[in-house]
């Protein structure tokens, strides 16, 4: 029985964190391609910069998870990626956090992509 409680404690954390931030947009990544060159959006990328180095979308600025996101422009939606879409849900939550409305993860990252 203790088992199978620490079991569902264990899945709902999860869950819990992989929860998007309230009034966080999520798009695909087919979706990410219609945009890419829309001005009036920021695009970053949060992964490494071993992992942006090897593999990027010349469109995103790399910025790690953990960096200081306050110079992240407010004045344009914000599209965040990372390579499974975890970091850049984490990323998400911080912006919201920080003040950001218009916050966007793409959902699967660069894994998807």
């Amino acid at each position: 029985m203790e088992t199978l409680i620490i079991i569902v404690l264990v899945v709902a954390f999860l869950v819990w964190r992989m929860k998007p931030a309230k009034g966080t947009k999520a798009i695909s990544t087919s979706e990410l391609k219609t945009i890419l060159n829309d001005k009036d959006k920021f695009f970053l990328d949060v992964r490494t910069p071993a992992e942006f180095k090897g593999r990027n979308i010349k469109q995103f600025k790399n910025m790690p998870l953990g960096s200081d996101f306050s110079k992240v422009p407010k004045d344009k939606e914000i599209v965040v990626i990372c390579q499974s879409g975890m970091r850049s849900s984490q990323a998400c939550k911080q912006l919201k956090k920080l003040g950001y409305e218009k916050v966007t993860n793409v959902r699967g990252g660069m894994s998807s992509f």
